[in-house]
């Protein structure tokens, strides 16, 4: 089973993880990473374990469990920052810098704007080394219909960008 881990590093657009959760397909195993500004529960989603951002020991800190893909969303600037830098101070940016270690998909779906030279720093350097900056940008050409068509078709994109197989959107004819 592809195992992915899903972190939320804040509360702002945090309803975007538990939509991604519960997009999933049933065949990829699911490890949350709660984190104090984010107020999701996850529990309820089909092959998911949830995980505390203060628990650095948890089994997905390490490139040998072997997950196949990490997403960060949303993603607060402080967090970012922090995997720009190589800090490593909880679950959330350890799993991260695995992945980056072990030259893993990492998406990293940054919610403020406008971006700050500095964000834009950061997310160049970590663009240069692999890193998927994708932040939750509306597109008119699936035409979407309301906010929840909307949703899905970013989420089927970040899916497309991680090889995940979704019919989240209605593709390009």
């Amino acid at each position: 089973m592809k195992k992915i881990v899903i972190a939320s590093s804040g509360a702002s657009g945090a309803d975007f993880a538990t939509k991604v959760l519960h997009y999933l397909p049933s065949s990829i195993e699911a490890h949350f990473i709660k984190t104090k500004h984010s107020d999701i529960v996850a529990t309820k989603e089909q092959n998911t374990v949830l995980h505390d951002n203060d628990d650095i020991a948890a089994a997905i800190a390490s490139g040998s469990f072997g997950v196949e893909a990490m997403m960060i969303t949303p993603c607060s600037m402080n967090t970012l920052a922090k995997i720009a830098c190589g800090i490593a101070d909880n679950l959330v940016t350890r799993a991260a810098s695995v992945m980056i270690k072990e030259q893993k998909k990492l998406l990293l779906a940054p919610r403020e704007m406008p971006y700050s030279p500095i964000a834009l720093e950061n997310m160049l350097k970590l663009s240069q080394i692999g890193v998927i900056i994708a932040p939750p940008v509306m597109a008119y050409y699936s035409q979407q219909e309301d906010l929840e068509q909307m949703e899905r078709f970013i989420i089927g994109k970040w899916f497309d960008l991680l090889g995940i197989e979704n019919s989240l959107y209605k593709r390009w004819a």
